[in-house]
């Protein structure tokens, strides 16, 4: 049934009978590789959350803003979107879901993580330089798909607010998390600080989904084309971007490890992170920016790990788990990358 509702969609984007592949990698839509039969034509063709993206226009609108920035200049460039045969740049089957296209891309590969430190510095370089190449587009005419994404400050609130309404079993699992998590509030005010200092902190195009799997590499090269799944493009701040790469990609094991003792800093590789993204920023970071940078691995770590144990103290309401305490083991193996960052990167480095 899904890969006839593809292959409906995709008569809508292309021109002949189309060939349907199932694109796996992705968590969020469904995603195929649709091949037409006339003049060769190959396009990525997505199905919409709406479960998660509510208004998915905001996304159409926002990649349309992006690729009409960066098209024709020199060292990115974003697959443009596909009109559907109304003209328009999506289609809504009889089913209510929304279907976009964006052109494939010939000659380019994704990979899962970095395999070494230079990967991850490909990395890094290629969001900054996404972030850096849009610098002159107006950030009011973006439209905010997830707002308050990064928030820390709503992030921890929401975290104390689960602890009121917890069930008291809920509670006493997470009892050693929780009062890690709230003697690091210091965090939560560096945050506000940032957010009363706008001309010292910038609102920039951020990506906000930051790592290897969502850059285009180029076959022949494997150098970076640009980067892809964009929409969750919005505005936001440094330590976003930065910061979730210092998380996902310095750390020696994954977010659902509980090999606790495995846990620890690749020095190589968050310095290879930090320095690819400063180079690809350039200029762009302010002086004040510059002196915090490091607070951005340290902000990002805090927060996913009040998120997974706000969603722990919730009854798992919003990542998927496989087994009953998933979302606590997460918040701890967070915590404790927290920890091991901090020894890192002083929180006095600042």
């Amino acid at each position: 049934m899904e890969n006839m509702q593809a292959k409906e969609a995709a008569l809508q984007f292309g021109k002949g009978k189309p060939v349907i592949q199932v694109l796996k990698g992705g968590l969020i839509h469904h995603t195929y590789k649709a091949s037409y039969d006339e003049q060769g034509e190959q396009v990525v063709l997505q199905c919409i959350n709406q479960t998660m993206f509510h208004h998915p226009e905001d996304i159409i609108h926002n990649y349309q803003l992006v690729y009409e920035a960066v098209h024709g200049k020199e060292g990115i460039t974003i697959p443009p979107i596909i009109p559907a045969k109304d003209g328009k740049l999506y289609w809504i089957d009889k089913y209510n879901q929304f279907w976009r296209a964006i052109h494939f891309v010939e000659g380019s590969y994704t990979a899962l993580v970095p395999k070494d430190a230079a990967a991850a510095r490909l990395t890094a370089n290629c969001f900054a330089n996404f972030t850096s190449a849009l610098a002159s587009v107006e950030l009011n005419l973006l439209r905010p798909v997830i707002p308050r994404f990064h928030d820390l400050a709503m992030r921890y609130e929401q975290f104390e607010r689960a602890v009121l309404t917890a069930t008291q079993q809920r509670l006493l699992t997470a009892t050693h998390v929780i009062a890690e998590l709230r003697q690091r509030h210091h965090l939560v005010e560096f945050y506000n600080e940032v957010g009363r200092r706008p001309d010292l902190f910038l609102q920039r195009v951020m990506h906000h989904d930051c790592k290897l799997s969502n850059i285009l590499l180029d076959v022949n090269t494997h150098k970076a084309i640009c980067p892809v799944d964009l929409d969750t493009v919005m505005p936001g701040l440094y330590f976003s971007d930065l910061g979730d790469m210092i998380r996902s990609m310095a750390c020696s094991v994954d977010e659902n490890s509980t090999d606790w003792e495995a846990i620890a800093i690749r020095p190589d590789f968050y310095d290879a992170i930090v320095e690819g993204y400063s180079s690809g920023m350039g200029d762009q970071l302010t002086s004040e920016e510059l002196k915090h940078l490091h607070k951005a691995g340290l902000l990002m770590v805090y927060m996913q790990s009040l998120r997974f144990i706000t969603d722990h103290l919730n009854n798992d309401v919003y990542y998927q788990i496989s087994y009953p305490e998933q979302n606590l083991n997460r918040a701890l193996n967070q915590l404790l990358l927290l920890e091991k960052l901090e020894e890192y990167v002083p929180v006095t480095v600042d």
